[in-house]
């Protein structure tokens, strides 16, 4: 078993892969989009940048998915499906390896509001990738809301798609956080001239950018036709008499990012406060397996990156690669956690969100899950756990197996483990009944390699 296998193509997975390469180790790079760059490099990646391009030695299975792990003697049996997700025969095969890489990333956190579930409300990274990858606009006036540095260039995004962006309304105050965060944790920051320039092509469009501001509720019909936006306090509470009804025909939120934890819980890696925990060399609890990147918290392509680069060269050493110390990818994986943690102090996401919501709000918008049913299966059907809150409320048994929901009602029911409470399972992609019983009775050819 002597290959790396190195899980997602976004940036902290294609820094794995080269510095694997660059060992003389073999390197597998499994990604279930077509092209590589992820979420981040999206629209760099559809113009064939030469970032993505890599060196001898990695073997790219693109439009992959990675459904299942297994522990084997020495490491783990990776179960793979390509082809398009809705495509009638996927090919299945396993790659069996002592060293793991997962890269997995991570998916926008939404927070539910009434009308959240209404056609015209998306999460501000589906409203970013259908303009860049797909060129299409998402609404012709079109607000902004959540926390967080990504809703500007998301903001500017959309602008671009030829939409009018009637404001971009932040529920943190970042100015104030920002100047209270100490001056090295900023050095070297290479973003900041960046952010600049989007605020400045905001304010040329005339784009209102409204700190401790948010949207409580969208409105319409058959879709989105208004929303009404608040003040809010330092804790997020909903200060009275600043209600505002706004007509749009879009709105985008975003309230930071969640990790896509479902294979790494599937391996057995410890998790706290939703991000799997590493040492040093981005190595799990778990012996061969992994992380880097957002899976391991939020902080940005560049750490992403950094701590590909480590845990590459990291998981090559374990299967007899040469060593090839990422020194100057630790200093920057010192420098970027320093800054993701200031980034966290001040975009946080605060208790006071709770208060948005009403007993009709759905929280489980696949089953149509509201608040007040949440609540009373708490509180009258005694549901302490993940899966007898699901056998009661259904909340989590829908299409999304809990990945938009999970965190959300884990944190309104007080659930131990929160939001890696709901990745548990032991099937980590869509997988169909006809392709799971073919691999468990061999009928597929599923081939394995032993490397």
């Amino acid at each position: 078993m002597r290959r790396v296998v190195v899980v997602g193509g976004g940036p902290a997975g294609m820094a794995a892969a080269r510095a694997v390469a660059r060992t003389g180790v073999a390197v597998t790079l499994v990604d279930s989009a077509p092209l590589l760059g992820g979420q981040y490099h999206r629209q760099d990646a559809l113009r064939g940048n030469e970032r993505f391009v890599l060196p001898a030695g990695v073997e790219h299975r693109r439009s992959t998915v990675v459904w299942a792990l297994e522990p084997v003697p020495g490491g783990h049996r990776v179960h793979l499906r390509t082809g398009p997700a809705d495509a009638p025969a996927r090919r299945g095969d396993a790659i069996d390896t002592a060293a793991l890489v997962l890269a997995t990333g991570a998916h926008d956190r939404a927070l539910p509001f009434p009308g959240w579930e209404l056609p015209g409300v998306y999460t501000a990274g589906a409203a970013q990738a259908l303009v860049k990858g797909q060129r299409v606009a998402v609404g012709g006036r079109v607000l902004i809301a959540g926390t967080g540095p990504f809703l500007l260039p998301v903001a500017v995004s959309v602008l671009r798609g030829g939409a009018e962006v009637v404001g971009v309304h932040e529920a943190n105050d970042p100015v104030r956080g920002w100047l209270s965060t100490p001056p090295g944790v900023l050095a070297g920051w290479r973003k900041g001239g960046e952010l600049g320039r989007y605020l400045a092509l905001l304010a040329r469009h005339r784009v209102p950018y409204r700190l401790r501001s948010t949207v409580i509720a969208a409105h319409g019909d058959d879709r989105v036709e208004a929303v009404t936006t608040v003040r809010l306090d330092p804790d997020w509470t909903v200060v009275a008499g600043t209600e505002r009804r706004i007509a749009v025909d879009a709105v985008c939120v975003g309230f930071g990012f969640t990790p896509q934890l479902e294979l790494a819980v599937a391996a057995g890696c410890a998790v706290r406060d939703g991000a799997v925990l590493v040492d040093a060399a981005q190595a799990t609890s778990v012996l061969g397996v992994f992380a880097a990147g957002e899976l391991t918290g939020i902080g940005g392509a560049d750490l992403a990156a950094a701590e590909g680069a480590v845990a590459g060269a990291a998981a090559a050493l374990r299967v007899g690669g040469r060593a090839v110390p990422p020194v100057a990818a630790l200093r920057r994986v010192r420098a970027g956690r320093r800054f993701a943690a200031a980034l966290d102090r001040v975009h946080p996401v605060r208790p006071g969100w709770r208060g948005w919501l009403r007993d009709d709000t759905l929280v489980c918008r696949c089953e149509e899950v509201g608040y007040g049913e949440l609540r009373r299966a708490l509180a009258d059907r005694d549901a302490r756990g993940v899966r007898s809150l699901k056998l009661v409320s259904r909340a989590g048994l829908g299409p999304c197996q809990g990945r938009v929901c999970g965190p959300t009602v884990a944190e309104l029911a007080g659930l131990p483990g929160g939001a890696a409470a709901f990745a548990r399972r032991p099937v980590a992609a869509p997988l169909r009944l006809g392709e799971l019983a073919d691999t468990v009775s061999g009928e597929d050819g599923e081939d394995r390699e032993k490397e």
